[in-house]
């Protein structure tokens, strides 16, 4: 019997221990991946960043918000586990999630728009979540399967900055996954994790569905005339050196910083503002790039 049959016979399924796991013929990893969720969804569009401090979760809110609003049926899955911000941001803190029968029932903020996030199966915001990566992947896999999301046009997945174990899971248990949403600011210390996060990506066999670049400028709230706080064109810049699609700059707005501390989402109440455009002009052109 060859090596690498009697290893599979004896597989814990560890495969990043195991000495056979890059031989061909050994597909053990495969075997101990568990199944995707049965969930009715037809596009999963997963945001992520580099490093924290970019606006990831406000542009997730207000994208998810402005695919609602132009009529689609969206899931907002918050899976910042251990700092989760979008309930906040939507209104939606204290709330609590319910079980009808054997489905958990996603907190409802409009006719079109569910979230579920860890946030509302704490006793209080402060409390910390102390998991690892195992626990993790059990709790996804939940909100998932065991949500009852309905039927989705778009499932908008709020991930933690990085590449760790909430973006590895939702890979590997979300269906219809079209692919990732890179959120960066100008300077060059954040393209350059942005980056990394689109080389992660690919490497996961997913496209990058486009970099927005988030705090591009400030507008005055006096003049109205915009101010390069941070500089500009560094998210347009590192789109064309990757090849993926520049979906859009997205200024920094006093009114933004107001509407997520107060939870209401900004693309629903300052219509026609420069920023209001900015995050619709960013969702229609993701949902170019994901529907064709």
């Amino acid at each position: 019997m060859a090596d690498n049959q009697v290893q599979q016979e004896g597989c814990s399924g560890n495969c990043s221990s195991c000495p056979s796991a890059q031989q061909e013929g050994c597909d053990s990893s495969k075997k101990g991946l568990p199944p995707k969720a049965k969930i009715d969804v037809k596009h999963v569009i997963l945001v992520l960043s580099g490093k924290g401090g970019v606006g990831k979760t406000t542009v997730s809110v207000n994208l998810a918000s402005a695919l609602a609003n132009h009529g689609k049926t969206v899931g907002l899955l918050d899976l910042d586990i251990h700092g989760p911000n979008v309930p906040k941001m939507v209104g939606a803190e204290g709330q609590h999630l319910a079980v009808m029968g054997n489905k958990i029932e996603p907190i409802q903020i409009t006719g079109n728009l569910s979230v579920v996030s860890m946030e509302f199966l704490l006793p209080d915001a402060e409390t910390p979540v102390i998991w690892r990566g195992p626990m993790k992947m059990a709790a996804i896999q939940q909100f998932l399967e065991d949500v009852n999301w309905g039927a989705l046009d778009y499932l908008v997945v709020d991930l933690p900055p990085g590449t760790g174990d909430e973006a590895l899971s939702i890979i590997q248990l979300a269906p219809n996954v079209d692919g990732a949403v890179i959120v960066t600011t100008p300077q060059e210390v954040s393209t350059m994790d942005s980056k990394k996060a689109a080389k992660f990506v690919e490497k996961l066999e997913l496209p990058v569905l486009g970099i927005i670049e988030n705090m591009s400028g400030l507008i005055c709230p006096d003049c109205g005339k915009e101010i390069d706080i941070f500089g500009k064109g560094g998210g347009k810049k590192a789109a064309e050196e990757l090849g993926v699609p520049f979906l859009g700059a997205i200024p920094i707005d006093i009114e933004m910083r107001k509407a997520g501390d107060e939870g209401r989402p900004f693309i629903n109440r300052h219509a026609d503002s420069p920023s209001w455009k900015a995050i619709d002009a960013v969702m229609e052109n993701l949902v170019k790039v994901v529907e064709g």
